[in-house]
């Protein structure tokens, strides 16, 4: 039986219509108009159970991203998204900052070490993808994802793409980053004259995944009109788990989010490199492995909550089960936060995957000017073109707002402010 939607924040709850049970987590960070109509499809489709809100919610393709969904009869590839494995890395390392004398070298070591951007539509000659393929590239490759590669592209041809090889080891575009932090408070909330330093990166997984996130929502939407299924939004296709497509897209899916997880580990060895050059001092040992913390916030995965076995996706989102690590970014100028998870079960043990946007990118672009953005940037070694107005701080939420509406899903260990950043 349809249970009520309810829009909650922390235990205060609103009706808004009939469907499965939605917590939102939205005090002191109201929601738009528009994420809510986005949630009242996504609550209408059939076999959805829980949705949960995170403070950082806003529209996405399909499903709003910073929402977590629980189904367990069919799977929504919109829900994941078509960065499919898209996450972030962040570890200490054993320097200060009385160390970093010149960023501006330490930026174009780590630009010259990974490809960030892209050319020609991402074709030949593309300068965010490696010309000639490092050898480390070629191992972790064939290593960890040719032979799932070639199965998928047996299996569906229309799958292949020829840079897929390429783009491993790169940034991207869009929020995707690499920052150079120090860390401004540690889990005890004690300062130091001369912080640790600590490299963050967030990235996934490049062209491969938005191929595979786009066929299976096209393959989806195929099936239904066939079965002459209507739902408000066709972006929310579904496919009925036990189905051969719904195993293809749950094998390839996750073959998607290993490529995204060596995409990073890839690029974080050399941005490692970057900072042993610049420093003139060897990379080997550089970082503190052991608090590395790595994690998707675009993903799929066989979960169990509210007593049995579920699909959970996650978009824009990240794992907040009790003791759990995570990252929450805050834009290029704010601070950052190292979480650990509280386990808390009404927002299916989630927590929100960074900020959250304000506004679009076209409305930042036509916006923010040059001048608030570089006032928004002081202190903070960056590029300097108009390219990345659309990511200025003020195209997003406060980073502390969100924390304090999602108090009660996950606590802050380290809290990290950017002194490099690296856009692609």
């Amino acid at each position: 039986m349809a249970q009520m939607v309810t829009q909650q924040t922390h235990s205060v709850s609103r009706p808004v219509e009939h469907g499965p049970v939605v917590h939102a987590w939205d005090h002191g960070v109201p929601l738009e108009p528009d994420v809510w109509m986005q949630v009242r499809h996504l609550a209408s489709v059939p076999g959805v159970e829980h949705i949960a809100l995170m403070p950082d919610a806003h529209i996405g393709k399909g499903a709003c991203v910073g929402s977590a969904m629980l189904t367990r009869d069919i799977i929504i590839p919109a829900a994941v998204g078509v960065d499919i494995g898209c996450g972030m890395i962040a570890a200490p390392l054993r320097l200060r900052r009385s160390e970093l004398s010149d960023l501006p070298r330490l930026r174009a070591d780590i630009e010259r070490r990974v490809p960030v951007g892209r050319t020609n539509r991402g074709q030949a000659g593309d300068r965010g993808a490696w010309g000639t393929l490092p050898e480390d590239v070629k191992a972790v490759w064939h290593e960890h994802l040719a032979d799932g590669y070639r199965a998928m592209t047996r299996r569906w041809p229309d799958l292949d793409h020829p840079y897929t090889i390429n783009q491993l080891g790169t940034l991207g575009t869009g929020n995707h980053f690499i920052e150079v932090c120090v860390e401004l408070q540690d889990q005890q909330g004690t300062s130091c004259a001369d912080p640790s330093i600590w490299v963050m990166l967030h990235s996934g997984s490049r062209g491969i995944g938005n191929k595979v996130g786009t066929f299976f929502m096209r393959r989806a939407q195929a099936e239904l009109k066939r079965e002459g299924v209507h739902l408000p939004d066709a972006e929310l296709a579904y496919l009925r788990v036990g189905t051969d497509l719904a195993e293809d897209y749950m094998t390839y899916a996750q073959w998607a989010q290993r490529y995204a997880w060596q995409n990073r580990l890839l690029m974080f060895r050399h941005v490692l490199e970057g900072i042993g050059a610049a420093l003139r001092v060897s990379s080997d040992g550089l970082h503190m492995a052991d608090q590395t913390v790595h994690c998707h916030h675009n993903y799929i995965a066989s979960e169990r909550h509210f007593g049995a076995p579920g699909l959970l996706t996650r978009k824009g989102a990240v794992n907040a089960e009790a003791g759990v690590m995570g990252i929450i970014p805050g834009s290029m100028g704010a601070r950052s936060y190292i979480t650990r998870g509280l386990g808390q079960p009404e927002s299916l043990k989630t927590s929100s995957h960074g900020a959250g946007r304000v506004m679009s990118r076209n409305v930042a672009r036509k916006t923010i000017d040059m001048q608030q953005h570089l006032a928004a940037m002081q202190g903070v070694e960056f590029r300097t073109d108009a390219d990345l107005l659309d990511e200025s701080p003020a195209a997003y939420k406060s980073i502390d707002a969100v924390m304090a509406a999602q108090a009660d899903l996950t606590q802050p260990v380290h809290t990290l402010k950017q002194i490099v950043v690296v856009k692609g």
